[in-house]
């Protein structure tokens, strides 16, 4: 499906999940791409790639497989969040700078992408600043929680 669409995943399971996450843009000085991204599998897998060109930081990346448990505490976020109740369709279209969100549960299947948000200042000028602040405030969210564990399992810090 296209991203910012909400449907049924033919090949998932009733109780399977998937979270994606990405933001990234393209570094005009490097002609590189700076991005953060984060995968959480139904077996377990968590998968974390962090690119990015600030004081030579490099490429972080990071794989770890996770409780049942903790699968279920992603869920009961992004179900308690209500983002699979909005529609993205109004956000502001990604240019160089993007986010995106893609999310499996059961037989939902759902993907967003906006422009990346830089500031609450650009929710509220928004066409839709409830949907997108509800996106917003989500991605902060999985993003402390996959932070949290990265930081847990490898002892590093997730962001230089």
């Amino acid at each position: 499906q296209q991203l910012g669409t909400v449907g049924q995943g033919p090949t998932m399971s009733d109780d399977a999940f998937y979270l994606r996450y990405y933001v990234g843009h393209k570094d005009g000085d490097f002609g590189g791409v700076e991005y953060m991204e984060f995968e959480l599998c139904p077996n377990g897998r968590l998968r974390y790639a962090n690119s990015a060109r600030y004081k030579n930081a490099g490429m972080i990346k990071k794989e770890a497989f996770v409780s049942p448990g903790v699968l279920d505490q992603a869920r009961r976020i992004i179900e308690e969040s209500g983002i699979v109740e909005v529609d993205p369709s109004s956000w502001p279209q990604a240019t160089d700078r993007k986010q995106e969100l893609e999310i499996k549960m059961g037989k939902t299947h759902a993907t967003f992408a906006c422009a990346e948000i830089g500031s609450l200042l650009d929710i509220q000028k928004s066409n839709d600043p409830e949907g997108l602040k509800t996106f917003y405030y989500l991605t902060q969210d999985l993003k402390t929680f996959v932070f949290s564990l990265v930081s847990l399992h490898f002892r590093i810090r997730p962001i230089s």
